[in-house]
């Protein structure tokens, strides 16, 4: 600790009678803030952030600060348990690790010898830092299918950059960018990879420029100095719009394009195709506000674009990433100082290293699911959820018998969560790993017990692409829980993987930090280690592409099948290209809002958060609310094609009228005789999952706009 760390964290001891302090680093989130843990009787009495980590300053939000509510909460699944009734029943009975890991692994290896490996998937939510292990696991066991929110979900980014870039451009706000984009993404919200709302504030009230780029008036848009409200899924015309203005009026890097770039002319003249008239026309965003953000951003440099899932989570999801690292290029604000950095990871054996990828056969590699139609996606080993639900209801192109959920609640993240849980009632068995019996883990056969990042040692960030890797130490013990990855290298052995694991995870941590040369507990001893910080490292060694460029043309996805360059399609559910259904249907509806408290569907039963947000909220302008009869705070029905669910209406006049925005993930722990109500508030319930509404090469559900009605829930009144 620093002096002032040291000075501040032995009158705490001393005045509230602490027992220890632990430096540690949360991950009630993606991760990434370093805390101070402190110690009473065997118990954590109080977390606060560390004012000597790099990423958070010692600012903690209200996840991190309600950690000890989720570890001591009554509820928490202390010990193994195994259903004893029907699925949804909720009749448990306690079953030791043992006979636990003992079923999971029989079950296992009796569908691999039935129906093949690939009859087996597993599968982890978002960000929980435990998909290098279950790759590694289903990797030695022969399965190509592990279910991830990847192809839709940072993923994208991943995958995008690789082929474009070479690695994901991460904002360097340490060197202070003149210039920020924030798009379709809310950062002091939600706390995005690799990113944390702290310094992007630090960089603001440094005086930086910020461009905003959302349907909606989030707090980052209240500050803006040019906020783009776009319409919903026009992300890649507005970017593409924006490249042909600063193409036209020379604003480009004429050096960089010059020397380090793949594919100039053809993608002028696909930029071309978006004068600001027609962009205009296609985003609703006034022609002079994108020329007026575009000039911005070329002229006033370093600059940086900031990005999240909800440009992701679209139809053009792939070529929504490819516009925008194309503006970082073209602009020259990529690997430089206060710009878009590519930053490299400490000497390890990084995620895909440890997730034992090429562990795999080919033979088993051509049987991913979804592969041959989504290829970008299938060359990351990303599969489409849809397809995972189509091989256990109609067991095409094969059966899938056996699930194992990490760390996911897919019933109330995926899209068409009534198809999900039908999928999920179905399958031969299924295993869960999680805090609480969640929907998803109700519909389980057995459910172990998860530790939340206070019981585990672990390389926090491992995975991420900011460089650091920070230190996470175990503080409690509660009751049988188990970390993903303990548990996991428990089963390997069970399975017959036991030569590429270790007596205890442990030795998986010592063989990550091997090329470093230090042991786990060597590197405990340390607080965290960054790789080398270098810029414009492409001046020496280009690009990791195939023409060791900056591909704004992709050769790969040009191989693939696809077309080289980024372009717009039309959300397949909007006012344009579905006029018919607009009219029954007249409403955009947003389906991602984020709050402060929850991580996707986590902690809406800790006391802390859900004070914060009692109930789900839709925000709709007062126009709109006033013409179908609807006043603040009531409940409503949001009905699209596919379901109905309902919501508390929250008036705003910082959304379009033709627009709506419900939050996501939404179910009531309290209600425990209902399915902790699944369906009444899930977004996902209205959401379509179809193979043509996904983006092309990625398989990305389209689930972030489309067409809905609104109206009190007591007077259904029809159009």
């Amino acid at each position: 600790m620093s002096e002032f760390q040291y000075s501040n964290a032995a009158r705490e001891m001393e005045v509230y009678g602490y027992d220890s302090v632990v430096k540690s680093h949360c991950r009630m989130c993606h991760g990434g803030c370093g805390v101070l843990v402190y110690v009473k009787e065997g118990r954590v009495a109080k977390i606060a952030g560390d004012p000597d980590c790099p990423i958070n300053h010692g600012t903690l939000c209200s996840k991190g600060l309600a950690s000890t509510q989720l570890v001591y909460h009554p509820d928490r699944l202390t010990h193994p348990v195994k259903r004893i009734g029907p699925k949804g029943s909720g009749q448990w009975e306690r079953i030791s690790w043992n006979e636990a890991l003992d079923t999971i692994a029989e079950r296992m290896l009796r569908y691999k010898a039935e129906f093949g490996a690939e009859s087996v998937v597993l599968g982890y939510g978002t960000g929980r830092e435990n998909e290098a292990a279950i790759y590694r696991i289903s990797n030695y066991f022969g399965s190509p299918n592990v279910l991830t929110a990847g192809h839709f979900c940072y993923g994208p980014r991943i995958s995008t950059s690789i082929i474009t870039c070479g690695s994901n451009p991460i904002a360097d706000y340490e060197n202070n960018p003149k210039c920020i984009v924030v798009w379709g993404n809310n950062v002091v919200i939600s706390n995005p990879d690799c990113y944390k709302g702290e310094p992007f504030s630090q960089a603001l009230n440094a005086g930086a420029k910020l461009i905003v780029v959302d349907p909606r008036l989030t707090r980052a848009a209240a500050r803006a100095d040019v906020w783009l409200q776009l319409r919903p899924g026009t992300d890649t015309a507005l970017a593409l719009g924006m490249a042909n203005v600063i193409i036209q009026e020379k604003l480009y890097d004429k050096e960089f394009v010059d020397h380090y770039v793949h594919g100039w002319a053809p993608f002028v003249e696909r930029a071309a195709e978006y004068p600001l008239e027609r962009v205009e026309a296609i985003t609703g965003v006034p022609r002079e506000k994108i020329a007026e953000a575009a000039r911005l951003y070329a002229t006033v440099k370093p600059g940086v674009i900031q990005w999240g899932v909800a440009i992701e989570q679209q139809v053009t999801c792939a070529d929504n990433n490819r516009a925008l690292m194309a503006l970082m290029g073209i602009t020259g604000n990529l690997d430089v100082p206060g710009g878009q950095v590519l930053f490299k990871t400490a000497k390890i054996r990084n995620a895909a290293e440890f997730g034992a990828h090429k562990a795999l056969s080919k033979e088993q590699e051509a049987k991913r699911l979804g592969g041959e139609r989504f290829r970008l996606a299938g060359h990351f080993a990303i599969i489409n959820p849809k397809c995972v639900w189509d091989a256990i209801l109609e067991e095409k192109p094969y059966p899938v018998k056996m699930l194992f959920f990490i760390s996911s609640n897919p019933v109330m993240t995926r899209a068409n969560a009534g198809e999900v849980y039908r999928a999920l009632e179905k399958v031969e068995f299924m295993a869960v790993a999680d805090f609480f019996l969640t929907p998803t883990a109700e519909l389980a056969d057995i459910v172990l017990p998860a530790a939340t990042w206070l019981e585990m040692d672990y390389l926090g960030d491992f995975w991420k692409r900011h460089g650091w890797l920070l230190t996470r130490r175990k503080v409690v013990q509660i009751g049988e829980c188990r970390s993903d990855h303990e548990m996991l290298n428990d089963l390997a052995h069970r399975i017959g993987q036991g030569e590429h694991w270790w007596d205890t995870f442990e030795g998986g941590l010592d063989h990550i930090l091997e090329p470093m040369g230090v042991t786990w507990q060597e590197f405990k001893k340390q607080d965290r280690v960054r790789g080398p910080v270098t810029y414009y490292k492409y001046k020496e060694k280009g690009f990791s592409t195939p023409t060791r460029k900056m591909e704004l043309y992709s050769t790969l996805l040009e191989k693939w099948g696809y077309d080289p360059l980024p372009q717009y399609r039309e959300p397949p559910e909007s006012p344009v290209s579905q006029p018919a259904l607009h009219e029954k249907f007249p409403y955009i509806l947003i389906t991602g809002a984020r709050q402060p408290g929850f991580f996707h569907a986590e902690n809406r039963q800790l006391p802390w958060t859900r004070e914060l947000h009692r109930d789900p909220v839709v925000e709709i302008h007062p126009d709109t609310a006033a013409a179908e009869g609807i006043e603040d705070g009531e409940w409503v029905v949001l009905e699209s094609p596919r379901g109905k669910i309902r919501q508390r209406a929250k008036l705003t006049a910082g959304i379009d009228p033709r627009v709506v925005s419900a939050q996501h993930a939404w179910w009531f722990p309290e209600k425990r005789d209902s399915g902790h109500g699944w369906a009444e508030s899930n977004v996902n319930i209205l959401t379509d999952n179809s193979y043509e509404n996904c983006d092309p090469a990625m398989g990305a559900t389209h689930i972030r706009s489309l067409l809905c009605k609104i109206y009190p829930e007591e007077t259904r009144r029809p159009r």
